[in-house]
């Protein structure tokens, strides 16, 4: 009886946390753009006018028009030259250079980068996101080698390996960024969707 109530109450906890973390994710993120930018507009506008979720509201239209900007040249000469000055600084350009590679990871641009590979080693194979094709950007030792750099994710954390691995043993596979972390991280258990 007691393993069978405790297997019950482990599948509601697998089946709410996710949940409620997806929740509580975005209302944090609700409340915190209220509260700044509803201070702000509470600052500039009179009392009356406000209202409960203008913050929020206001918040979305500040990222929307900063998306816009960021499509014209001048204004991103302009945000790469205040990333200079952050990159200079001791403690904030550690922070912002990984976070800030963190996201141009998961949004890639250039051909290659964080393509889902398998990777084989003595017969096994492991599901990786390719980091760098760039040779020029590789250490100077890796360089002329015909090697990739690899993420590797580990299960059940966030963490992993960063591999230098000869291009023979990495072959692209046909899973979206997202599917692959979802099924590295949770060790296959979830599959890959059907969807």
């Amino acid at each position: 009886m007691f393993k069978s109530t405790s297997k019950t109450l482990l599948t509601g906890f697998i089946t709410l946390f996710p949940v409620v973390l997806t929740i509580y994710f975005l209302y944090w993120l609700a409340v915190t753009s209220e509260n700044i930018m509803g201070a702000a507009i509470q600052w500039v506008l009179p009392q009356a006018l406000y209202f409960p979720g203008l913050g929020m509201m206001a918040g979305l239209v500040v990222v929307f028009v900063v998306g816009l900007l960021m499509k014209a040249i001048l204004i991103r000469q302009l945000f790469g030259l205040g990333e200079k000055i952050l990159y200079r600084l001791p403690l904030i350009k550690t922070v912002y250079r990984a976070m800030r590679d963190l996201f141009e990871f998961f949004t890639p641009k250039k051909e290659g980068l964080g393509q889902v590979v398998a990777v084989t080693y003595d017969g096994i194979e492991m599901i990786g996101f390719v980091t760098q094709t760039d040779e020029q950007r590789l250490p100077e030792s890796f360089r002329d080698q015909d090697k990739v750099l690899v993420y590797l994710p580990m299960s059940y954390m966030i963490g992993g390996f960063t591999l230098f691995i000869p291009r023979e043993h990495v072959r692209p596979i046909n899973m979206s960024m997202e599917e692959a972390m979802r099924f590295a991280l949770t060790a296959g258990i979830t599959g890959k969707s059907a969807d």
